[in-house]
Order: C-alpha cells, then structure tokens, then sequence
C-alpha cells in the first residue's frame, strides 16, 4: 500500500463510422492524478499539473515525438478500430 502509482492510458475517441473524429489521446497520471496528456488533433502535450506543464514544455519541443503520436491515430486508432467495429458490425 506504501509506495508511488504511475501509470499511462491510452485512448482512442471517435464517433463516426468513417473515424474522421478520431482522436488519440494518450495520458500519464501519477498518484491517480493525470499529469500530462497529448491530443493528436491539437498535436501537443497539455500539462494538467504544475510538473505537467514543465514536461509539456519539454516534450513539445521533441517534434519527432511529436509527429509520431500524431500519426499513431492512424497507426494504431484506426487500425485496431476498423478490427473491432467489423467484428462487432458482422455479429449484429
């Protein structure tokens, strides 16, 4: 029960069936408070906590950082998306 809890979310939000909406939105919480989060469609870090706002800072400035996780709503969103939504479209 002692100790530090870090851990890191990651999402993928859309409402559409052609995924246009879709965004990717990865968030690093410490002792259950989110710190940071990125948003593909903003294409930044956003700090929610003072230490969030100085990793944001630094990590913006990481454009091939940057650019990855912006592509990763296509990489990985997409992708996984269209794998379970045909799945669950064929079973209805």
């Amino acid at each position: 029960a002692d100790g530090y809890y870090q851990y890191q979310k990651n999402e993928c939000v859309y409402r559409t069936s052609d995924y246009s909406d879709m965004v990717y939105l990865p968030s690093f919480s410490f002792n259950k408070d989110v710190d940071l989060q990125f948003n593909s469609t903003v294409g930044e870090f956003v700090g929610l906590t003072e230490f969030g706002v100085k990793q944001a800072e630094y990590l913006n400035k990481n454009q091939a950082l940057v650019q990855g996780l912006k592509a990763a709503v296509d990489t990985v969103c997409r992708n996984n998306a269209q794998l379970s939504d045909s799945a669950v479209r064929d079973k209805t």
